[in-house]
């Protein structure tokens, strides 16, 4: 990697505030980087996609962060930076659910920076509660964010890669997207369709040399159930997702896991499978998936019901730092000593200041 240390590396336009075919005026190009090759991650700000962007760094790639708040992508620009001072990391804000602004994100970070030779969508939203609390909005956004933003991203990408004969893209779904567990539907619902459409990709890409990689964790702690968004009762939905998303024997370590995710994704592998609960949910399903269903069916019982559906309004959601501000007494301090992990993880992934 070019050792040159970037202090003030380069902030790419908004797509929505610029034409997608001309640079916004008093742009400057950036100064092309020696043999670093460029990877976008979109949901880099936090969590799991800052992360990998941290591994593609540590691997020689110059990183271009996309999510949708200029000001979280500043907050892990500067992170990035200082721990990997001689890194070349830009930032492009961008809501992937809007095709337009995609193609104006791909199109300046082609022309500005040049050829993206990895792609990686980590964008994700949480939505946890009873399918009676969730709305059709609910579903919109999740479908917008987890299924047409890795849609829209790609397809944009592709025939540049598909043009130069090489490239590397990974779609992180979800076991929820392998095995639909309660409390989770509109998540369920899109990552289902993510890991269709990465398994379909990867066949579709076969010998051109492109590969597409379908990402596939459990529970990791990044501390995401701050960031969550609970519906329902929320603070007894936060009550079990929070520890579920932070205990060693439910969830994986984030780090770890994007160590992996980005080395398989740079190795053309066709699946990444994080956790043993991911793997053996995965092929139990597919062996026998009436058991399964039938077992999500038990868990759903001992969730929050029906009647503790929307105390706060009809399709009202909070975040998790909010939900937990509605337990009470031992019930507060149990649930803190549970996602002490958690939350420990979220203060170095940019997940407890990001929003």
């Amino acid at each position: 990697m070019d050792s040159t240390v970037s202090s003030t590396p380069s902030t790419l336009p908004s797509p929505s505030a610029r034409p997608a075919t001309s640079p916004s005026a008093g742009t400057a190009r950036p100064a092309p980087r020696g043999g670093e090759p460029l990877a976008l991650v979109v949901g880099a700000s936090r969590g799991l996609g800052l992360l990998c962007a941290e591994q593609l760094i540590q691997h020689g790639h110059r990183v271009v962060l996309s999510s949708r708040s200029q000001e979280s992508l500043e907050a892990a620009r500067a992170q990035l930076l200082a721990e990997h001072p001689e890194a070349t990391v830009d930032i492009a804000p961008c809501d992937v659910s809007d095709r337009h602004a995609v193609t104006a994100l791909v199109e300046g970070v082609e022309r500005d920076l040049g050829p993206i030779e990895v792609l990686l969508t980590v964008a994700g939203i949480i939505q946890v509660g009873p399918a009676q609390a969730m709305t059709l909005e609910h579903f919109d956004q999740a479908v917008g964010t987890m299924l047409m933003g890795p849609v829209n991203v790609t397809m944009q990408v592709l025939p540049h890669m598909r043009q130069r004969g090489r490239g590397r893209i990974g779609t992180v779904t979800s076991v929820g997207g392998k095995v639909a567990p309660p409390h989770l539907l509109p998540y369920s619902t899109a990552k289902f369709g993510a890991v269709g459409f990465s398994e379909g990709l990867t066949a579709e890409l076969a010998g051109t040399g492109v590969t597409a990689t379908t990402i596939v964790p459990g529970l990791m702690r990044t501390g995401s159930h701050d960031a969550a968004l609970f519906t329902g009762d929320a603070a007894r939905e936060f009550a079990w997702f929070g520890p579920s998303a932070s205990l060693p024997l439910l969830s994986m370590d984030a780090e770890r896991a994007a160590e992996r995710m980005v080395h398989g994704v740079l190795e053309g592998h066709t699946h990444v499978m994080l956790t043993p609960v991911t793997q053996v949910g995965s092929r139990v399903h597919g062996l026998a998936p009436s058991f399964t269903t039938r077992l999500m069916g038990l868990v759903n019982r001992v969730l929050p019901g029906a009647e503790a559906v929307d105390p706060l309004g009809p399709g009202t959601t909070v975040e998790g730092r909010v939900a937990r501000q509605g337990l009470r007494g031992r019930a507060r301090r149990v649930v803190d000593a549970l996602t002490t992990l958690g939350d420990r993880a979220g203060e170095s992934t940019n997940e407890r200041t990001a929003r």
